[in-house]
C-alpha cells in the first residue's frame, strides 16, 4: 500500500475507461476515496459502482467544486487524465487545434487554478498529469496531439518547479502505446509506432503509484522512453532524421 494516497480524496477525469478507469481502480484499491469523472455518464457510473467511488459526469473543467463537496471539502489528488488523441497535420481545421488545446492543456490550467488556492493554504496537494511520450518526443501523423501534449508536459513541469517548495507534488505520466480506445483510433500510424510495445492501462496505474511512492515527477511506464528523450536532447538532428525515416516508412505503407 502507498501511504501517501491511503484515505486521500482523489479525482480522476476521463475515468470511464482506459487509463482513467485503471487509475480510479488502483487509487480505490489503495484506500482512497475516488471521484470518477467522464463525459459519458453511464461509463462514469459503472466504474464508480465497481470501486465504491462517486460518479461526477460532465466536463472535466467544471468538476473541481463539485468534487470538493463530494469528498467532504478536500481534494488531495487530482488526476488530469481526460485527453484527445487528435490526428492530422498543420492543415487540420482550426476547430481541431482549438479543441485539442482546450482539452489537453487548458483543462489542466483551469483545474490547477481551482485547486491551488486551497492547496497552497494548507501546504499540500498532488497534481497528476496524464501526458504521453508524445509530449517528450512527438508522434507521426498527429500534429495537434503532439503539440498540445508538449504543452501539457510544459505546464506540469512549470507547476512543479514553481510550487514544490510549498508542498505541491506534481507527476507527469508519459507512456507510449497503451491498449485503449485512443490507441485503436490512431490507425496505421499507431500500428507502426505504438502497437508493438503497447502495455495495459493497469501497467500505467502501477507505474504512477510507484512514482508517487518514490516521489518522482516524471513517470515512464515504458522505461525505454528515457533513452529516446536523452537521444533527442543530445543530438536533435540525428533524432529528427530517425523520426523522418519513420515518417517515410509510414507514408509508404498507407
Amino acid at each position: 500500500m502507498v501511504q501517501a494516497v491511503q484515505g486521500a480524496g482523489v479525482v480522476v477525469t476521463g475515468a470511464g475507461g482506459g487509463i482513467g478507469a485503471a487509475l480510479a481502480r488502483r487509487f480505490a484499491a489503495e484506500g482512497a476515496k475516488v471521484v470518477v469523472n467522464d463525459l459519458d455518464a453511464a461509463r462514469a457510473a459503472a466504474v464508480a459502482d465497481e470501486i465504491g467511488g462517486i460518479a461526477l459526469p460532465g466536463d472535466a473543467a467544471a468538476v473541481v467544486a463539485d468534487a470538493r463537496d463530494a469528498l467532504g471539502g478536500t481534494v488531495d489528488v487530482y488526476c488530469a487524465n481526460a485527453g484527445l488523441g487528435s490526428g492530422g497535420s498543420e492543415a487540420a481545421g482550426e476547430e481541431v487545434w482549438a479543441r485539442a488545446w482546450d482539452v489537453n492543456v487548458m483543462a489542466h490550467v483551469r483545474a490547477a487554478e481551482a485547486l491551488l488556492p486551497a492547496w497552497l493554504e494548507r501546504g499540500a496537494g498532488r497534481f497528476v498529469s496524464t501526458v504521453s511520450a508524445a509530449g517528450l518526443l512527438t508522434m507521426i501523423g498527429a500534429a495537434p496531439y503532439s503539440v498540445t501534449k508538449h504543452g501539457a508536459y510544459a505546464f506540469a513541469e512549470w507547476l512543479s518547479l514553481t510550487y514544490r517548495h510549498r508542498g505541491i507534488k506534481v507527476h507527469a505520466i508519459c507512456p507510449q502505446g497503451v491498449r485503449t480506445d485512443m490507441l485503436a483510433a490512431t490507425g496505421s500510424a499507431g500500428d507502426l509506432v505504438l502497437q508493438p510495445t503497447a502495455i495495459e492501462p493497469e501497467d500505467v496505474a502501477d507505474a504512477l503509484l510507484k512514482g508517487i511512492e518514490e516521489d518522482r515527477f516524471l513517470i515512464l511506464p515504458h522505461p525505454e522512453v528515457a533513452g529516446f528523450y536523452r537521444a533527442r536532447a543530445a543530438d536533435p538532428d540525428r533524432w529528427l532524421a530517425g523520426m523522418n525515416h519513420l515518417q517515410r516508412t509510414w507514408e509508404e505503407t498507407r
